[in-house]
């Protein structure tokens, strides 16, 4: 072969090259397009037949994995690449991948379980895995969450549905946790009867279940008393803090003194009784 055709050749070979690369691009271009245009179409009818939230995002996903796969196993049959061939070869390690992807596996049924067993949806308030947030989107893979203090943060499906789930949505009210420690002087009565006058006066605070107060324990500063006021979920930060602030201007308007420690002390001197101070 003289330079000449080995010059043809090349160029002839780098002309299909370039070609099949320019076409795989338009491929990829058009087929991106499309799986968008199918995921709207998707997104609507599920709109249409008023699909759960959660259930729809599950849905769009699977689906949008399926079409990307489908488009790269078609961009490969586009070069050449024998599709039966690689279909065989994946099959063939399919153990390798599951043993190597069990993590990902496990997330995926999990998932799977999340959206069968439902013990929450998105928009719920929860703490699972660790996370405490609410619930933006239950993905393949992962559960996203949005925490109180504004992180978006991805957790494992496997970790959520192995872990225990704590559902702050699911009911209609929430009890709201609050200690107030009272000088050892002063009338517990007389400070559980101020504060129970006091906790229904906050907003979104509920007459039922009525606040609860009452005498939780005893410490060297004084009884530390309970105080329990119940609201719905979406009120529970606010409800904390006016809680809060109201102990502390009905004790202030009561005049109680604060709470000081107090301790015995006991002194003996050589050769004399015990002294108490």
């Amino acid at each position: 072969m003289d330079l000449q055709q080995l010059v043809h050749s090349a160029f002839v070979t780098a002309t299909d090259v370039a070609w099949k690369i320019i076409g795989a691009v338009a491929l990829w271009v058009i087929g991106r397009w499309l799986i968008r245009f199918s995921m709207r179409l998707v997104h609507r009818a599920l709109e249409r037949e008023s699909v759960d939230p959660t259930l729809s995002r599950y849905l769009q996903t699977a689906v949008s994995v399926v079409l990307t796969a489908a488009l790269v196993i078609t961009m490969l049959g586009f070069f050449g690449v024998q599709t039966t061939t690689f279909a065989a070869l994946l099959a063939a390690g399919g153990v390798a991948i599951g043993v190597a992807w069990s993590g990902l596996l496990a997330n995926f049924a999990a998932g799977a379980f999340l959206i069968v067993l439902r013990p929450f949806k998105v928009g719920d308030a929860i703490q699972a895995g660790g996370i405490t947030g609410t619930v933006d989107t239950i993905g393949l893979f992962a559960t996203t969450l949005n925490t109180p203090d504004g992180v978006r943060t991805l957790v494992g499906n496997n970790k959520i549905f192995s872990d225990t789930i704590y559902n702050y949505s699911a009911n209609s009210y929430r009890r709201v946790d609050v200690v107030a420690t009272i000088n050892s002087t002063v009338d517990p009565n007389v400070a559980i009867r101020l504060l129970k006058e006091r906790l229904v006066q906050i907003p979104h605070v509920l007459r039922s279940p009525a606040p609860e107060v009452d005498v939780l324990q005893f410490s060297p500063a004084g009884p530390v008393l309970c105080v329990r006021p119940f609201c719905a979920q979406q009120h529970y930060g606010q409800v904390l803090f006016d809680t809060n602030r109201t102990i502390l201007e009905t004790f202030g308007a009561a005049g109680f003194p604060a709470p000081m420690p107090e301790f015995a002390v006991r002194t003996r001197l050589s050769g004399a009784p015990a002294a108490s101070a």
